[in-house]
């Protein structure tokens, strides 16, 4: 395997010779292999091995940032004196800038991001099929519209002149479904999914395909929501996108520029009493987890939200001195790009009512289960957009309801959000299923 480490220290040579003040060399590289079937037949099994290469030089308070695939000794002084030229043409940055001093530890935890086991196309291909049968073996499913399973394994290696030196290596495997219920213009697809570090911690195949049939066939014969305001559950497999929505808004690059309608909102309370939110990076077999972040700083446990009260923002290091604050060691690894403040394994705390609770304390709601677009004021926080999913009457659900507008404040969605206790395991951003008040639903 190619030595990231040795690749990088090459490129950083060599941009400082070219004339960088400072530099910061990243390489990755990633296999991988998916397997996909449709009807109980292979479609496809595909293999990809890409090898990426970046630099991101700064020269006096300009920046400029290449990326590439070769690792000749040629394209890695052409990639070097390239950023430089491209750094010295750019226009001034005055945050830009690496960590004043390396951040080595010793050692860095054991967070088991990476599986020993390996991929092979005959296992892929027979999980895809088990997901498959199992979602065909479903009544009223008529077809699926595809079953995957996927390996990806990936090595990073990130070199800076400030002296900071370090790899990382992970894995992932996921398995997904798509099924469809009915026949010509009445067809409803739903879908299904797991993701884990460790092949051992995905979901158990024929549950995701099963999954997938049950939520196709629930949805089929919809109706046209009726317009009014009532209470919105949002389904746990897309409540991460209301939470997303707020992770959006406390990122220090939105709040630098001044397009955030949290804004002001540091330091004051913005969910409910007893909701926090947190931000933890060194979760064990995490999705999102990093020992270290993309500017080589080491990662802690950080509360973004503590008793209801927003406590930080998400910072990397330029935008950490843009708002005379200290970075969050929350900036994202790219291979040739400079960094942006980002999450890692984000938790919401979990409520005292169960999803069917929740429910059946509703006489008149809607059970969001899809949601498509989005319309978001970033200064005011107005929100809309497309939904699906059933309509509550007396406690129960009555109906599948499609091609509706669900509509409201984030602000006021935030301070109103009630969570439920059925937290996920299997992603990045863990959020149970939310109950919010006082949103409008468009329909008929």
């Amino acid at each position: 395997m190619t030595d990231l480490t040795n690749l990088c220290a090459q490129l950083l040579d060599l941009s400082r010779k070219a004339g960088a003040d400072q530099v910061s060399a990243s390489a990755a590289i990633t296999e991988g292999l998916e397997a996909s079937v449709r009807d109980g037949v292979v479609e496809d099994i595909g293999r990809s091995e890409t090898l990426d290469i970046g630099v991101r030089v700064i020269v006096g308070k300009r920046q400029a940032s290449v990326s590439a695939s070769s690792s000749k000794e040629s394209a890695l002084a052409e990639m070097a004196e390239r950023a430089v030229a491209m750094a010295q043409e750019a226009p001034d940055d005055p945050y830009c800038g690496l960590p004043e001093a390396p951040a080595n530890p010793a050692t860095y935890p054991d967070l088991e991001l990476r599986d020993p086991a390996t991929a092979d196309a005959n296992r892929l291909r027979d999980d895809a099929l088990v997901i498959d049968e199992a979602a065909r073996a479903v009544e009223g499913v008529s077809k699926s519209e595809g079953s995957t399973a996927s390996w990806r394994r990936s090595e990073i290696a990130l070199v800076m002149s400030n002296g900071f030196s370090a790899t990382r290596d992970g894995s992932f495997w996921s398995a997904s479904c798509s099924a469809i219920a009915g026949e010509g213009l009445g067809m409803e697809r739903d879908y299904a999914y797991s993701v884990a570090r460790w092949r051992d911690d995905l979901r158990a195949l024929d549950d995701i395909g099963r999954e997938a049939g049950e939520r196709a066939v629930r949805r089929s014969n919809p109706r046209k929501a009726p317009t009014r305001d009532v209470p919105l559950v949002f389904d746990q497999r897309l409540a991460s996108s209301v939470i997303g929505h707020f992770l959006g808004a406390i990122n220090a690059a939105s709040v630098a520029r001044g397009s955030t309608y949290l804004a002001d909102k540091l330091g004051q309370q913005v969910f409910a009493n007893g909701i926090s939110l947190t931000d933890d990076p060194l979760v064990h077999r995490g999705i999102g987890s990093r020992p270290f972040d993309g500017e080589g700083l080491t990662t802690q446990k950080r509360m973004l939200v503590d008793d209801g009260v927003l406590q930080t923002w998400l910072l990397d290091c330029a935008t950490a001195r843009q708002l005379g604050m200290e970075s969050t060691a929350s900036a994202s690894f790219g291979v040739g790009s400079p960094p942006r403040p980002s999450p890692s394994n984000v938790t919401l705390s979990t409520g005292t009512r169960s999803p069917e609770d929740m429910i059946a304390g509703i006489e008149d709601g809607f059970f969001v289960t899809e949601m498509m677009g989005a319309s978001i004021n970033s200064t005011t926080g107005d929100y809309s957009r497309g939904a699906s999913g059933y309509w509550i009457e007396n406690g129960k659900l009555a109906y599948p309801v499609t091609e509706a507008t669900v509509a409201g404040n984030l602000i006021e969605m935030f301070a109103a959000l009630e969570p439920s206790t059925d937290l996920p395991t299997d992603r990045a951003l863990r959020v149970p299923t939310l109950l919010i008040d006082g949103c409008s639903v468009a329909g008929n």
